[in-house]
This record gives structure tokens, sequence and C-alpha cells, in this order.
């Protein structure tokens, strides 16, 4: 294996973007266990804290900050490894949007910390947060469009430098998970420059709450993809090289990330299925797209499943699920991702049901979604990103995986699997009982169905403890692995492509043709809706602090 470590500088930069994110992981950690135990009716906060403002530290501080600081700092060293050392250009541009990112998460925090801005981290109109909240967010969002350009810049560099060459396939994915990530934002930029921003300041007095929410999730959506596509490039990449096999198909691996850049975006509706002021007609036209999006996912299931077979094939297993035997179960960079491939089957599954106009209206705003977004975001993305930390980290430090913390991220990886299936498998159950999310504890005047969602929230409140311990253990090998691990070169596994693969065709790397497609599905999916919002748009609301 491949153990020559990426260029220092190169380190340095993507050390800075995952240290951030797992100062995040620990504060937005210690939100959401308070939140569980409010929710249970187990504690009151104290010292005037809000549930709001709680739930408001958790969502963004988890599913915006730790995320996007992490793949981040993991698609810059994939790049250094795969197209060689960064160039000065693409390494200041990453340094430049660390930094912009930086002070606008700074700013989004003491805001949420004051109280300021508990709106949850949807930021939904007509809830009137602080200016600076929504300037802190703008920093953030810009700031990535920066380090993506570094991305981007180098990528250019490598193709320039290897004229006709098939560029490697992590930058591939990589370049192609910062354009989703682009294209996407500009959505939630809209809406926070144009109308949030101006509307907070007094600027206006009114605010379109219809056209905020809808470019809201034009991004919202696209977003579970921005954080899976990396956890899919360490699927696709990083797994068949740690397992000892090879990458299925390398054609099959950039389809499918073309697939996701293409359906993954004109779909935000399917978000909107109960909210008045949108045609049934485009509804179900951003469902069809929605359902699209479930073409890739299975065609990674079955790339990374063959992959596994032919691995243990290659081994010498037989029988139909031999091959089971001779994976790497005791090594944590396939352990934890692999529980995270194993439990994104029931998410998947739970997804379908949200995007189903029919399902959706049982499901819609109860504590089923939130369920189903800890299985996505919380257990698959964040399993995949612990995997990648238990060698990414000892890579960029120049420090080894020990068996003693290899055994503990095991360890961890079971507690954080226990936890979650406790605390997510109550919140689908209750949700089907019909109970809210977005929802501190209330026992509705003790009325018999809302006494009868208390016994899941209790078990909410306890798998939400065993995550927080599972955060505790994850700090743990996460300084230990930085500063106190023995030194030495861990391997950087990037998987190779396997021998009878077929040629990857050259379409796949034409990007005018792709972001061309992805152009023109977006306006035929946004233009008509966006035109009608804006001519039958009501009056508009002023806005409204409810905390």
């Amino acid at each position: 294996m491949e153990t020559t470590l990426i260029n220092r500088k190169d380190a340095k930069l993507s050390l800075a973007h995952i240290y951030v994110g797992f100062i995040a992981v620990l504060l937005g950690g210690i939100a959401g266990l308070l939140q569980t135990f409010v929710r249970s009716g187990a504690i009151t906060l104290p010292a005037g804290i809000g549930y709001y403002q709680l739930l408001t530290a958790h969502g963004v501080l988890l599913a915006l900050v730790f995320t996007t600081y992490f793949i981040i700092g993991f698609l810059y060293s994939g790049i250094s490894k795969t197209t060689g050392t960064l160039a000065e250009g693409p390494r200041k541009l990453g340094w430049a949007g660390y930094y912009v990112m930086t002070t606008g998460t700074v700013i989004t925090t003491i805001m949420i910390l004051t109280n300021d801005a508990s709106v949850l981290y949807t930021f939904y109109a007509p809830l009137q947060a602080s200016p600076w909240f929504y300037i802190g967010l703008a920093l953030v969002v810009i700031g990535s469009w920066i380090s993506g350009a570094g991305m981007f810049r180098q990528y250019r560099n490598w193709k320039k430098a290897n004229p006709g060459q098939l560029s490697p396939l992590f930058s591939f994915m990589a370049v192609m998970t910062m354009l989703l990530w682009l294209i996407a934002t500009l959505g939630v930029a809209a809406t926070v420059v144009l109308q949030l921003i101006p509307w907070s300041f007094g600027w206006v007095d009114t605010i379109n709450v219809l056209l905020s929410r809808t470019l809201f999730w034009y991004f919202g959506h696209p977003l579970v993809y921005f954080w899976l596509l990396p956890a899919y490039i360490c699927w696709y990449v990083i797994i068949p090289k740690i397992i000892g096999g090879k990458i299925f198909s390398d054609s099959l691996a950039r389809l499918s990330f073309v697939l996701f850049l293409l359906f993954s975006i004109p779909v935000g509706f399917h978000h909107q299925l109960l909210e008045s002021g949108v045609s049934h007609t485009w509804k179900f036209i951003q469902v069809t797209l929605t359902f699209m999006v479930i073409v890739p996912s299975l065609m990674t299931a079955f790339s990374l499943f063959a992959t596994f077979e032919l691995s243990g094939r290659q081994k010498g297993a037989r029988g139909l699920f031999g091959w089971v035997k001779k994976l790497p179960w005791k090594d944590a960079r396939f352990f934890a991702p692999f529980m995270g491939m194993l439990i994104f089957i029931p998410a998947g599954a739970g997804g379908i049901i949200n995007a189903s106009n029919q399902l959706n209206q049982v499901i819609h705003n109860t504590l089923w979604v939130t369920g189903h977004f800890h299985l996505t975001v919380a257990t698959s993305v964040a399993l995949t990103f612990f995997g990648i930390a238990y060698w990414l980290i000892p890579h960029l430090t120049g420090r080894t995986l020990t068996k003693k913390i290899n055994l503990l991220a095991n360890i961890q990886t079971i507690i954080w699997v226990v936890g979650m299936a406790m605390m997510s498998g109550a919140m689908h159950t209750v949700g089907l009982l019909g109970a809210p999310r977005r929802t501190a504890y209330t026992t509705y005047g003790d009325s018999p169905d809302a006494l009868g969602w208390i016994p899941y929230e209790v078990a909410m409140a306890v798998g939400g403890s065993f995550l927080f311990i599972g955060i505790l253990v994850l700090i743990y090998i996460v300084v230990h692995l930085s500063f106190f691990a023995p030194k030495g070169v861990e391997a950087y596994p990037i998987g190779e492509v396997a021998d009878q693969a077929e040629r990857t065709p050259a379409i796949l790397e034409n990007w005018k043709l792709w972001i061309g497609v992805c152009v023109a599905l977006i306006l035929f999916a946004y233009t008509i809706p966006i035109m009608e919002i804006i001519e039958n748009a009501p009056p508009g609301s002023p806005g409204f602090r409810l905390w």
C-alpha cells in the first residue's frame, strides 16, 4: 500500500479544516444531548437557555459546520494526493476560504449563543434572527466557494499538464462534489443576501415567505448529497484499497456522480409537498425527478458489493456468502464506513417514503423525518467520516493508527450504532404516532396521545446519551492521533481500477455537457414556479421573534 505522505503544507490546510469540524462535533453534541433531555421532560434548562436555541446550535454546528469543514479538508487532501502537491494559487485559495468560513462560523455561533438566532438550522421565515446570523452564514457559503475555486484550479492545472488523460477518480469526484455545492448554494445565497439580510436589518418591512422557503429547499435537498458524495468517494475509492481489492468500475463510479449532479438539485419541492402556493403539477414533476436519484444510489450499492465479493473470491472465498468472512471486520478504517453503508439501506428506503406524495402526508413535520435525517447524515455520513479520520489524521500528522486505538475506534462505532438505533428507531416509531418535530417538551394539556409519546422520547434521550459517549470517545481518538500516537507513516489508501473493467468513456469528463444539462433541468424545474410565486405573492410577512 502506498505510504508516501502528502506535502506538509497541504496537510496543514486539511488539518485546519478537520480540527474545526471536530470542535463543532463536540459543541453540537452537547447541544444535542441537552435537547433530548429537554424533549423527554427529564430536565429544565437553567439560566434562560432555550430549547430552540439548542436546536439551532445542534443543527448548524453538526449539519453545516462539521460537514462542510470536514468535507473540504478531506477533498483537499485527496486532490493533493492524486494530482500532486497543490500549486501556490490553489493553496492560497484554500486558506482564504478557510479564514472567510471561520469568520462566518464565529459570527453565527455568537448569535446563536446570545439567543439572537433561535430560528432552527433551516432559518425558516417569518422567524427572524439577527442580521449578523445571516451575514455569518453568507460568509460560510462564500468561503466554501473560494475553497472550491482552489480545487477547480488545481484540477484544471492537472488537466493542462496531462492533456488527453483521464483525471484521477478521486479528484474527478471531488470537483463534482464542489460543483454540486456551488450550484446548490446559489439558492440559499440568493435568499440570504437578497431577502433575509435586508429584511432583518429593517430595510424592507416584509418578506415573501414562500419564495424564501423555495430558494432554501432548492439548496436543502442537494445539501444532503453534498454530505453523501464525499462518503461515496470513500466507499468507491478508499475502501477497495483497505480491503485489498480493486475498484469494480471507474466508468460506473463517474457516471453515478454525474447523475447525482443532474438529479439532486431540481427536486426541492418534495420538501414542500404540504406547502400551499406551489402547483401540484410542479410538485409531481420534482417528485419524479427525485426518484431518479435512486438510480445512482443503486448503482453505487451494486458496485460496492461487487468489489467486496470479487475481493473475497480472490482470497479464496467459497459459497454464496463466503466472501463476507474475508472482509477486514477488525479494521476500523473499514468497519466504521461499512456500518454507514449498511444503515444507508433503511435510510434510503425512508427517503423514498418522504418523497412520496401520499406517504408524505402521514409523516410530514413529524419526528419520523428527524429520525430519517439522523440515519442518513448522522449515521451513514458521520460513521464514514469517522472512519476516514482514523487513517487521514495520522497520515497528515505523521503518526500511526495503533492496534489499541483501532480497537477503541471499533468500540466507538458500535456505541454510535447502538445509540443511533435507539434514538432514530424511537423517532421513526413515535413519528408514525403523530409526534411533531421541532417541538419542546409538552403534554398538550395531558392529551392521551401526547402522554403516549413520552416513553419514546425517553428512549431518544437514552440513545442520545450513548451517542454523546461516542462523541467523547471520538474526540479522545482524534486528539490522540493528532498529538500522542507514535510517529510513523500511515497509508493514504487510494484504490486501483480492476484490470477487467471497461475503458472509461471520455464523455464522462465533458464538463460543459453535464453542467449544461444540469442548468437546463434546473431552469425547467424552477423558472415557471418561481415566476408564479413572485407574481401571485401575498402581501408578505413581517419578522417574528417568538423566543
